[in-house]
């Protein structure tokens, strides 16, 4: 199903060559943008990031940057740094400038986030606070969103889901907001980091949400029998199979793209969305670009195109130096 009342435009994503699940929806009541942040791995094979992927998260950044001039909401579904953006300067990961970039994004805005003292792990409560300290007071207004429904204009409503885990039942990593946006009958939903979804319970509150486009954070195929049980993999996978079965729009981004295979992992799902005459897309192909991934190619980027002397002298600064100088691309 195509909409035609909530226009959905991913800004950043694996896809896209990034860590995000950024998005940008608007509807004629508001203009909203979703999870506003976006990292770069910094080590992944043993190497940190191509200057190929340096130049995607400038280009990236500035695409957040004016999509949030547009925005009037911005939403924080939980405190990682790929899903919101941090006030200090660095160059590495996050690609901020002090507290410069996060005022870009969040100044006169109203927040809507996870909330910050109740179903939150130790570091991400620690992060809500540094950023209610730094960002959020360029805010209007900040409000905490868990499984609350605010109504914009004539026709918009948001609903947010209960916190669910950010990934299985009691997973380390905490717990994350969704968000379905309805606009005259249609219905777009967002359910980043939900990992899967993995977890039973995240899966029956998807689908009692019954969107008609659903962004979902899948399975991190990549940390397959060293951080995450095959099993549980599998399990995330025959989840995504019934979500394929049942959603018009499925589009699958972040931790399974960090993976080469992932459409090998993925063929179950396509199978499924096929015979139900439903898609399952990335957010690059739901915008109608390529896919551009870049973590998953580390390697073969260092192999194919290989850095310069400038930059590799800055590979051999320490994490302090790479963080507070940005690399020659």
């Amino acid at each position: 199903m195509l909409l035609s009342q909530i226009k959905v435009a991913p800004l950043a994503a694996e896809s896209l060559g990034v860590r995000s699940m950024c998005t940008y929806v608007e509807t004629s009541d508001v203009r909203l943008l979703l999870d506003a942040g976006v990292s770069l791995c910094p080590y992944r094979f043993g190497l940190p990031p191509h200057p190929l992927e340096f130049q995607r998260i400038n280009l990236l950044r500035r695409r957040i940057a004016e999509a949030a001039e547009k925005a009037n909401v911005v939403t924080i579904s939980h405190y990682h740094f790929d899903h919101h953006t941090p006030s200090y300067e660095d160059w590495l990961v996050n690609w901020t400038e002090a507290d410069e970039t996060a005022r870009q994004v969040y100044a006169e805005k109203s927040v809507l986030l996870k909330n910050y003292r109740e179903r939150i792990n130790a570091s991400q409560r620690q992060r809500a606070w540094m950023f209610l300290k730094t960002a959020g007071q360029h805010a209007s207004k900040v409000e905490v969103a868990d499984g609350k429904t605010f109504v914009y204009g004539q026709g918009t409503r948001l609903q947010f889901s209960t916190p669910v885990p950010h990934g299985a039942e009691a997973s380390a990593l905490g717990w994350v907001l969704m968000l379905m946006v309805e606009c005259d009958g249609e219905r777009f939903m967002y359910a980043p980091d939900v990992q899967g979804p993995v977890a039973k319970a995240t899966v029956e509150q998807i689908e009692s949400f019954k969107p008609h486009v659903l962004f979902i954070g899948g399975p991190p195929f990549y940390l397959a029998g060293f951080k995450v049980e095959e099993t549980q993999l599998r399990v995330a996978v025959q989840n995504l199979v019934r979500l394929a079965s049942t959603v018009p729009v499925l589009v699958v981004e972040h931790h399974a793209l960090r993976e080469e295979g992932w459409r090998l992992w993925l063929s179950e799902v396509f199978e499924a969305a096929e015979k139900a005459g439903n898609q399952v897309l990335t957010a690059a192909e739901f915008a109608g670009e390529p896919n551009f991934l870049l973590e998953s190619r580390r390697k073969q980027l260092y192999m194919e195109n290989p850095p310069s002397k400038e930059f590799k002298a800055w590979m051999a600064k320490d994490w302090a130096g790479k963080s507070h100088v940005k690399p020659p691309l």
